[in-house]
């Protein structure tokens, strides 16, 4: 790999089509920039803090903007949504319940996963080590 980061950002209209979108573009980029094997539990990632934003921190006509750096040895996917009072918490869904397991997902394969409040919004992140 190259020395030095490679960076992307981009911001999303709050709507499910962006969020597909958003995980998209994250395949796509770590192909483009030579490491293809990150691609699918980076765009996994980048799916569920994207749908995190959208589902609890989602304002209508506000964007939420999913950025990726990719150094020597870190992967890291952060989204940013404009409700920063709402902080994300990991839990336990039940059986029947359709939603509350993307954290899991998230803290099951990044390496470390936090929040960073804003003084408007918050940004989620998750970051995978490269071997």
């Amino acid at each position: 790999m190259a020395v030095g980061a490679l960076t992307d950002s981009m911001s999303y209209v709050p709507s499910k089509r962006n969020v597909s979108l958003a995980r998209r573009r994250v395949a796509r980029l770590l192909a483009d920039w030579g490491s293809p094997e990150l691609a699918g539990d980076a765009a996994l990632l980048a799916g569920e803090l994207a749908a995190n934003a959208l589902l609890h921190g989602g304002v209508p006509d506000r964007l939420f903007r999913v950025e990726l750096r990719l150094e020597d040895k870190t992967l890291r996917i952060a989204v940013t949504d404009p409700r920063g009072e709402l902080l994300p918490r990991q839990r336990e869904a039940g059986d029947e319940e359709q939603h509350g397991r993307g954290l899991a997902i998230v803290a099951a394969l990044a390496t470390r996963w936090g929040v960073d409040p804003l003084v408007v919004g918050k940004t989620v992140w998750a970051e995978l080590e490269l071997c």
